[in-house]
């Protein structure tokens, strides 16, 4: 037995979940090609263990039993324990998830828990969360590992008909990806629509009941369709309907920091209310780009200042010195989930003013009932036009004491013991992040955010772009995973935001070069769509090659919608054609389950409407007037670039577009482009037209 002052093979580690695990007393081991073979050669089943960092109820598993000598004298003398990262390897959790669903019939999560025989990592059993104790209606983890290191033992031709059967399913399943449509029916967006429609909450907001989700792919397509002109109107009204309905709901509730800014993963409740604490990178940065896009397509000023609070949390709290973005912040912090966030009504009181107290009381609840274990988690209950006419005070008046209380509660937040950063940089969600900070800047005219995005591209080149390959993670100087599909389409899709807020020829020049490699590395080129991995990966099991949206969108949707704005920008019909092929590969699941494909029918959208582009040539002054006017109300069917006269390098439409004095605009669609133009009246004039 290790003494509780040594580690395990994780000490090696730089992932912080790895590490969180590296003084348990289990004989921890990581995924690779050494723990594979001692599990062959000591023919034990492999305890497969897969979390992350941020994950609640993988630190109560920690704690209860790989922390518990007795449980790891069972985990080590049956079995060859393996834990992984699941955002570090996201292949192998969607590998062993899929094999959860299909052996215990209902879907996983985490702490997912699989044995694996070991001579073909085949898993036999597979759950989530134990408990050290029988309760829940679960049996004890103990209990567990003994029950299948017998069954391993005594069972073997049992086993092996089973992992038959299980490989026969992962062949099938990977036999219904070989179909494909054979034309873009623009009809598919309307169910795609009704679909969201029939599981819309009309009173507070998204999709179905508790636990509820943002569900950023839903609410891009719904912008996306009260943004058509051309549309149907009554379409457009019920999109816009759901759309502001759950944004507004979401911007109000719990989900929502209300003090320090950003979305947590998801709401315990139907109303929003009391979230799962923990902070993802990847849903604040859909997030703060649809709040964007929202302010400027409605006007409403609550989606401007979610949208400052997203921006400003990740500028403050996510972003390395260096540029990249980090990767989560934690549910817990001193051993309880919530902690940091929520507040005792007294402490509140004698930290605020008399008058400052008044506005925060009946804004954020304070006047009603705790809503968390006894305390208060800040959420809007009251608006501050009815608080500041009940108070006797003007809006503004209303909104400056406000402004000045959460800068004090804030303050003392602060000095709490903070939940635990995972400080890793993940390719994949620095891509929807630099997206959504690009986006969001560029619609809010605000250069600082643009900035942002720029420093975390320029770490991403530097760090993990290697020999025309992406590697997917870095943390503490190490890199050397390779990138999957989401890392080169998330990161592909964030540079084309950040070229349309700010031109940068080296930004499209490495665009061109991720496409490529997508293409040549992970494009099934027979049947249509994007491999999750890289036809050099080694993969057990099966090569998967998804469509469905999951926590972030769908990879083959996103790298779709890239190649096709792309493909528009260059003139290269290679891009246009290969996401048209996956389009037209992920259609027959996403029109059997619509709502869980939406990023899919975002794409084709995009697929059936060729953009107008509008080309900008100038000096930088004049270059942003122009883009300032043009996005003040932006037509989801059209690219706005502003190439400074001094650019060059340029190929394809873009070369044509050659200056014109200080500033002109060329309007280009299909392969032809307009006479160039010198005046926005004259250009309103032409897009109009």
């Amino acid at each position: 037995m290790r003494d509780k002052t040594s580690s395990n093979d994780l000490a090696r580690e730089t992932s912080p979940y790895l590490l969180q695990h590296a003084n348990n007393p289990v004989d921890w081991h990581a995924w690779n090609d050494e723990a594979l073979a001692l599990a062959r050669t000591r023919d034990n089943p492999i305890l497969l263990s897969i979390g992350y960092s941020a994950c609640h109820w993988c630190h109560v598993m920690a704690h209860e039993s790989f922390e518990d000598p007795d449980t790891a004298a069972l985990m080590n003398s049956s079995f060859v324990n393996i834990k992984v990262d699941r955002e570090e390897r996201p292949d192998l959790d969607r590998v062993y998830q899929l094999a959860h669903q299909i052996l215990a019939q209902r879907g996983g999560g985490w702490p997912l828990t699989v044995f694996l025989t070991p001579d073909d990592l085949m898993p036999f059993f597979a759950g989530t969360y134990f408990p050290l104790e029988p309760r829940y209606g679960m049996p004890s983890f103990k209990d567990v590992l003994t029950r299948v290191n017998i069954f391993y033992r005594d069972h073997q031709e049992q086993l092996r008909q089973q992992n038959i059967s299980l490989q026969q399913m992962f062949q099938r399943m990977q036999d219904e990806n070989t179909r494909s449509v054979e034309t873009l029916d623009p009809a598919q967006l309307e169910i795609a629509q009704h679909a969201i429609a029939q599981s819309f909450d009309a009173q507070f907001g998204g999709f179905g009941h508790a636990p509820k989700f943002p569900h950023a792919p839903a609410l891009e397509f719904l912008l996306q369709q009260a943004s058509d002109s051309a549309g149907d109107t009554d379409s457009r009204t019920c999109a816009l309907n759901i759309l502001t309905t759950t944004l507004t709901c979401m911007a109000k509730g719990g989900i929502h920091d209300q003090l320090g800014g950003g979305f947590s993963r998801y709401s315990v409740d139907a109303e929003w209310t009391i979230p799962h604490f923990e902070k993802m990178l990847y849903d604040n940065g859909p997030l703060l780009a649809l709040y964007a896009q929202a302010f400027r397509h409605t006007g409403d000023t609550i989606y401007e200042q979610v949208a400052k609070g997203v921006a400003g949390w990740v500028m403050d709290e996510m972003q390395s010195p260096a540029g990249g973005y980090y990767a989560s912040l934690d549910a817990d912090s001193e051993g309880h989930e919530g902690k940091y966030y929520v507040w005792d009504r007294e402490d509140i009181h004698s930290l605020l003013t008399p008058q400052e107290y008044a506005i925060c009381a009946p804004h954020y609840g304070l006047d009603a009932a705790p809503n968390f274990e006894g305390r208060w988690h800040l959420c809007v209950r009251r608006s501050l036009t009815d608080v500041a006419l009940d108070a006797g005070l003007t809006y503004s008046q209303t909104a400056a004491l406000l402004e000045s209380a959460r800068a004090k509660l804030l303050a003392v937040r602060a000095q709490r013991v903070r939940p635990a950063l995972d400080d890793k940089v993940l390719t994949a969600w620095n891509g929807l992040m630099i997206g959504g900070m690009a986006s969001a800047g560029r619609l809010l005219d605000r250069e600082d955010w643009i900035g942002s995005a720029e420093r975390a591209a320029q770490f991403m080149h530097t760090r993990l772009w290697r020999k025309q390959h992406l590697l997917a993670s870095w943390r503490a100087e190490h890199a050397d995973l390779p990138a999957y599909l989401d890392d080169y389409a998330f990161l592909l899709d964030g540079l084309l935001q950040l070229l349309l807020a700010r031109w940068n020829i080296e930004w499209f020049t490495w665009a061109q070069a991720l496409a490529d490699t997508l293409l040549v590395r992970f494009e099934d080129p027979i049947h249509g769509g994007f491999w999750f991995t890289a036809n050099d990966q080694p993969i057990p099991l099966y090569r998967p090659k998804t469509f469905g949206d999951e926590s972030m969108p769908a990879g083959n949707a996103v790298a779709a919608q890239a190649l096709l704005r792309l493909g528009h920008v260059c003139a290269e019909p290679r891009y246009i054609h290969a996401a048209e092929r996956a389009l037209k590969a992920a259609l027959p699941s996403a029109t059997r389950y619509p709502d869980g494909h939406l990023s899919t029918f975002t794409a084709l959208r995009d697929a059936l409407h060729a953009p107008t582009m509008i080309i900008l040539r100038g000096s930088k002054a004049k270059l942003r007037q122009w883009q300032t006017v043009l996005n003040d109300k932006p037509d989801a069917h059209r690219i706005l670039l502003a190439i400074p006269n001094d650019t060059t390098g340029l190929i394809g439409l873009l070369a044509q577009c050659a200056p014109q004095g200080d500033i002109c605009a060329y309007v280009c669609r299909g392969t032809s482009c307009s006479m160039p133009v010198t005046t926005l009246t004259d250009l309103t004039k032409v897009l109009s037209s």
